[in-house]
């Protein structure tokens, strides 16, 4: 994505630490287990690192990550800092030197950051600007894991450490003997203003830094406690002057505190920050910290990250691939953060980006559905519905306050991205079972979407933001897609999109009982067939008066698509893959077709963008052809072989996927994460299924990639998923039991997964040409809704 336009102790503490996050709490699974069974219990979160994913550029991403250190879905994360503050790349792994910690609320560099603001730390001569502070540092003298994060500043023999809550953190720096200890406070570039209260041992302020979606009354509040007496305390201004001003406001300031330390002395730092108000942020870390030591409060995130990553276990002799699969499953339970925040009266509250006020019930943000709709909602659907309730809540709550439904909130609307795919990920919550949330407002809301474009929010500058609603769609409802020659950009891919969408919307109005709207919202998700072209074989932009875009080359990136090309959108009808079977000749000529995607060489046409975007340079370098799984629109595409009869095509391609493209280092992802979807298509791969249908409640099979797993699912049922002979050579179905009944469909129910039971497959290093067939065992398409 790019922007173009312990035993009876140890477990309370968990749950304690769990929901202290104002989340549902998940079940108490595996480590209790373990020890019960007097097996000792492995620390998941150890396994994971953040650091996977780190070493991108601006050219090249493998990953665009940071290393957040949070809990899961937590209002604010930490990370460091080695590049230029307000960059968008904030921690590059190749980077030498470190210049601040950081609160962040980033959810992509091609977003930014907003209401950040840092902590660093130094000794001798005082160094406030951003170049000149940076110190040394190594990874060699780094630990970085989920709950906490450490560092030596070799410049200053000083090492910073710090670990989370939801809204607070604690920071600990261990100084050497110095008269010239220093912790700075930055404000950074965007609107700040920092107060020093010496008696108190506090740093009270506000930042308000953000790339737009925020009302004029933004304001992140935030109160640095200490416990140590400042020897001194100074403050500087927008032109980096220090002075004795205790207050200090402007466009970039900043504060710092001074101490006369013994060597080995640490120096503590309780952090909290507030959306709402000065006299919240105190209470955030009054409620999340209070007198916690350092070393309590990292225990409770840690406990937190356990039990959320014990939800799924899995055992392998391979322990990489159970490094990568724990690390991809904490980048897809980073995001949509939560947003609101626990009042005095103990309520759940926030502050609106939509419409700048104070509002009851929750709020999540940074999230862009273009990517997540695709798999990291369907875990939640899956695994935690009671959380997925209360996000949709949320987008219920957004919709009343700012009258759209958000594509891309970071934190509220943002021109980012194509598509109405918010209608996915609602309309699949609720077929899915999910509850807990206004589904009316939501459905009016979707259909909103669908009906107007007529009076969308506008952005600072007065432009409307088109990625709101949908953009074009009076054109698409006229003529069944959005034309190519009408001025709206990228007008295939929104079409195949909003056809995608209207199949959602389609299927939540006939579960409401709204017959005539399903039946039309149906109809026009056959929509994807109007740009078949069937001589070329592939989509295609079309003319407003039905004639083809011209000229046309299927490897041209952009133009009438989304960060890809025809033949990458070409698969894009998830609501229909028996359509596409159709219209391609049947199952033979689609996976012709879909073999040509690793087959042909990795050629494109960039002269829609003027240069190589990042998203083309990695699919051309991996030697896969034309697949393209470091951008979301042809994720599923590997597991379409299971609908034209081949399933074993999509076992190996997506084995080597896994093997090829992921690893948990800091180069382990094929292209940007973006908010867990990449990372979520690894995590459902490799327990063996994956999502490609909205709302229907089935998983493609593909190739489970451990001998076991080990799933809790939502009441406390267990799924086990076996496959003992699993290994590197061993990719291939030889056959499937479901609690000991053969399994001959390449697909698995939402139903039989949450009934729990044991999955068991036995697996080969040669394809079995037989099992999962027989067209009536194929999983749903819209051309073949013959009950399955």
């Amino acid at each position: 994505m790019k922007i173009r336009f312990a035993a009876s102790a140890g477990r309370s503490l968990a749950l304690l630490a769990v929901t202290s996050l104002g989340l549902p709490a998940p079940l108490l699974v595996a480590p209790a287990m373990a020890q019960q069974r007097g097996e000792a219990a492995e620390s998941l979160a150890d396994l994971v690192n953040p650091l996977m994913g780190t070493d991108s550029t601006y050219e090249l991403s493998y990953g665009n990550t940071y290393p957040a250190v949070a809990v899961p879905w937590g209002m604010n994360f930490w990370t460091p800092v080695t590049g230029k503050p307000g960059s968008g790349w904030g921690y590059m792994y190749h980077d030498l030197k470190i210049n601040g910690l950081k609160q962040t609320h980033q959810p992509s560099p091609w977003m930014n950051d907003y209401a950040a603001f840092s902590l660093f730390a130094e000794t001798g001569p005082l160094k406030i600007k951003e170049d000149e502070r940076a110190s040394w540092y190594s990874h060699k003298a780094e630990t970085s894991h989920p709950y906490n994060y450490k560092v030596y500043l070799a410049d200053y023999n000083v090492t910073a450490e710090v670990t989370p809550t939801n809204r607070a953190a604690q920071f600990r720096f261990t100084f050497p003997k110095s008269d010239d200890a220093h912790i700075l406070l930055d404000g950074l570039a965007g609107g700040s203003m920092v107060k020093i209260d010496a008696a108190n041992r506090r740093i009270t302020g506000y930042v308000r830094n953000n790339h737009g979606g925020v009302p004029d009354n933004f304001h992140n509040y935030f109160v640095a406690q200490f416990d140590h007496d400042f020897s001194v305390s100074r403050t500087w201004d927008d032109n980096w002057q220090i002075g004795a001003d205790a207050t200090r406001e402007g466009g970039h300031v900043g504060a710092v505190v001074s101490f006369r330390t013994h060597d080995g002395e640490q120096v503590g730092v309780k952090v909290a920050s507030s959306f709402i108000s000065a006299e919240q942020a105190q209470r955030n870390v009054d409620s999340e910290i209070g007198r916690d030591s350092y070393a309590a409060t990292e225990a409770k995130a840690k406990a937190a990250w356990e039990k959320e990553l014990g939800i799924i276990r899995v055992s392998d002799p391979d322990l990489n691939n159970k490094r990568t699969f724990y690390s991809a499953m904490y980048r897809m339970l980073l995001f949509p953060r939560q947003f609101h925040e626990i009042d005095a009266r103990g309520t759940m509250v926030h502050y609106s980006p939509y419409d700048g006020k104070v509002h009851d019930g929750p709020m999540y943000t940074d999230n862009g559905f273009w990517d997540t709709w695709r798999a990291v909602f369907p875990y939640f659907a899956l695994v935690r519905p009671e959380l997925d309730g209360q996000i949709m809540q949320g987008l219920a709550n957004a919709y009343k306050e700012g009258g759209w439904l958000p594509e891309w909130m970071s934190p509220g609307q943002r021109d980012v991205m194509i598509g109405s795919n918010s209608a996915n990920i609602i309309a699949d919550a609720y077929l899915e079972g999910v509850r807990g949330f206004d589904i009316e407002t939501l459905y009016e809301a979707m259909v909103k979407n669908a009906t107007t474009s007529e009076g969308r929010p506008k952005d600072k500058k007065g432009n409307v933001v088109t990625a709101v609603g949908r953009e074009g769609v009076e054109w698409y409802n006229k003529l069944g897609y959005v034309p190519y020659d009408v001025g709206i950009n990228e007008s295939a891919a929104r079409t195949l999109e909003y056809a995608t969408a209207d199949f959602s919307l389609s299927r939540l109005a006939a579960a409401l009982g709204k017959t005539e709207d399903a039946r039309k919202y149906a109809a026009q998700a056959q929509n994807y067939r109007k740009l078949y072209d069937a001589q070329s074989g592939w989509m295609r932009g079309r003319n407003k008066d039905g004639s083809w875009m011209q000229p046309f080359n299927p490897y041209a990136w952009g133009d009438a698509f989304t960060e890809g090309n025809a033949l990458h959108y070409s698969f894009s009808a998830m609501q229909d893959v028996q359509g596409l079977i159709d219209l391609q000749g049947g199952d033979r000529a689609f996976t012709d077709k879909l073999d040509s995607i690793f087959t042909l060489p990795p050629v494109f046409d960039d002269s829609y963008y003027g240069s190589v975007i990042h998203e083309t340079r990695e699919m051309q370098i991996v030697n896969m052809g034309q697949y393209a799984h470091g951008n979301q629109p042809i994720q599923h595409m590997t597991y379409l072989y299971d609908w034209a009869g081949q399933p074993w095509k999509t076992q190996g391609h997506v084995r080597d996927v896994m093997a090829k493209l992921y690893s948990a280092t800091p180069d382990g992802y094929p292209g940007d994460e973006d908010n867990g979807q990449t990372s979520a298509w690894y995590v459902f791969s490799a327990m063996g299924f994956y999502p490609v249908t909205p709302t229907v409640g089935q998983y493609a099979i593909g190739s489970p990639l451990f001998r076991s797993v080990r799933l809790t699912m939502p009441g406390g049922k267990v799924l086990t998923i076996e496959a003992p002979n699993n290994g590197p050579q061993n990719v291939y179905i030889q056959s499937v039991t479901l609690n000991g009944k053969p399994h001959d469909k390449p697909w698995l129910s939402r139903a039989a997964l949450q009934a729990g039971g044991t999955l068991r497959f036995v697996m080969g290093p040669t394809p079995n040409t037989h099992w999962g067939t027989a067209k009536a065992n194929a999983p749903f398409s819209m051309s073949a809704p013959v009950a399955r």
